[in-house]
């Protein structure tokens, strides 16, 4: 099984660009709003900058199961591309997954695009698209508040 695929995903954010860029770049953030329904997440570690890694594992709530992986940020253009790897701890999901996220400055708001290459020919790609369907109705709900500082 060596087929790969791909997922791409358009969304427009009623948030600035730089709380969305942040959102994809802070741990705490990352755990609030990436895990699909159903699922926590717990970050190890994360070093945003081009070369740096990061390491998290999604759990199942329901099962418990964890699922781990990590990853390298290849490129980061400050609130406008963030492009990164994606690697499976399990050896039935092999290969790298590559992740482009494009931002850009409109009028309500953020301009969202995601490209997801790579997925493993295990995973159906409609779960990846629902997964991520999922994880950006949770990004919306974390950067389009605006909460005054008290």
């Amino acid at each position: 099984m060596t087929d790969t695929g791909t997922v791409r995903l358009h969304r427009v954010l009623r948030a600035p660009v730089s709380k969305v860029y942040r959102a994809f770049l802070e741990p705490g953030a990352m755990a609030k709003w990436l895990p699909p329904h159903g699922f926590t997440a717990h970050v190890e570690h994360m070093d945003a900058r081009v070369g740096g890694t990061f390491r998290m594992a999604f759990t199942n709530f329901g099962t418990g199961k964890a699922q781990s992986f990590g990853g390298e940020y290849l490129e980061l253009e400050t609130d406008r591309l963030i492009r990164y790897t994606d690697r499976f701890d399990d050896p039935a999901l092999p290969g790298t997954i590559e992740v482009s996220v494009t931002l850009r400055e409109v009028m309500c708001g953020t301009d969202l695009t995601i490209v997801q290459t790579g997925i493993p020919a295990a995973i159906p790609v409609e779960f990846c698209y629902l997964g991520w369907q999922e994880s950006l109705e949770q990004l919306a709900m974390l950067v389009e508040p605006n909460i005054p500082d008290a």
